[in-house]
């Protein structure tokens, strides 16, 4: 498969070399040839926006300019967050709002879906915790900003 756009199933998006990814849906698991930025670039301008776009959007609300959570699509609460930088090729997208539960497995973190499904990322538990925190923060943000406007009218 060449093209995918991400959507309320998705659950990772997991880097599998410069040009290779693996697509983890809550049903589904398969393999699409882009990068997993690519993907979420895609996905970006499936909904009216791109990557940049939505990367200067995070940085204008949060003030963050590395590793940024992306908001893929807003009226669904698609959130994403990278688990490293998005210019390195090991670099895999995790839904924040399909997480049930991440924790701690010796050096790694694993994470547990709402699904049942779990995957193991070979990262720090500090640097999930704090990716998911960033990104936490964001939807909180918007959500206080889209009730505020609708206070207003």
């Amino acid at each position: 498969m060449k093209n995918y756009e991400i959507n309320r199933q998705t659950l990772a998006i997991i880097s599998c070399g410069k040009e290779k990814s693996k697509i983890i849906e809550e049903n589904n698991e398969f393999f699409i040839d882009q990068s997993s930025t690519k993907i979420i670039d895609d996905s970006c301008r499936f909904f009216g926006s791109s990557y940049d776009g939505r990367l200067n959007g995070t940085k204008s609300i949060l003030g963050v300019s590395h590793k940024a959570p992306i908001i893929i699509e807003e009226s669904s609460g698609i959130i994403f967050f990278p688990t490293t930088s998005p210019r390195l090729d090991c670099c895999s997208w995790i839904s924040l709002n399909n997480i049930e539960e991440y924790y701690k497995l010796y050096g790694d973190t694993i994470i547990k879906f709402s699904c049942g499904k779990k995957i193991k990322l070979e990262l720090s538990y500090g640097i999930i915790d704090n990716q998911i925190l960033r990104a936490t923060r964001l939807e909180a943000l918007i959500a206080k900003r889209t009730y505020n406007l609708k206070k207003i009218a």
